[in-house]
């Protein structure tokens, strides 16, 4: 009785760690085949040229057009007042902010434009075709 139970044991283990290998060849083929390496290189690399961007015009750009409109702070410094709130404080539209933001969205996305035609990426879905 007890050869039988340790047998019926070593029979479950089998099949479970065959389970467990075949999901395991199952997640790294899908890593190959669905291209996740390469998505998560590109997500770390944009996020690193965002930062090199947010930079770029935050600390050499903005600061000429801020000397230009009068505004230490460039383009974040431009602020319209809408009045005073019930309660007596004052309420501000902070449009610079906004365009300092779209600003930077801009070129971000032309320095990764640039970074695709550059290195010919959109070439290589032409070729799949």
């Amino acid at each position: 009785m007890k050869n039988k139970i340790i047998e019926e044991s070593r029979v479950r283990a089998k099949s479970v760690g065959s389970h467990s290998t075949r999901q395991l060849n199952g997640f790294v083929n899908f890593i190959r085949t669905q291209g996740v390496v390469g998505l998560a290189v590109g997500l770390v690399l944009g996020g690193a040229v965002t930062v090199v961007v947010k930079s770029l015009i935050d600390n050499i750009v903005m600061p000429p057009i801020g000397l230009l409109l009068g505004s230490s702070e460039g383009l974040k410094g431009l602020t319209l007042s809408l009045g005073k709130t019930a309660t007596g404080q004052e309420t501000v539209l902070h449009y610079g902010t906004f365009l300092n933001d779209f600003i930077n969205f801009l070129v971000i996305a032309l320095v990764i434009y640039l970074i695709v035609h550059v290195f010919g990426f959109d070439k290589i879905d032409k070729k799949k075709e």
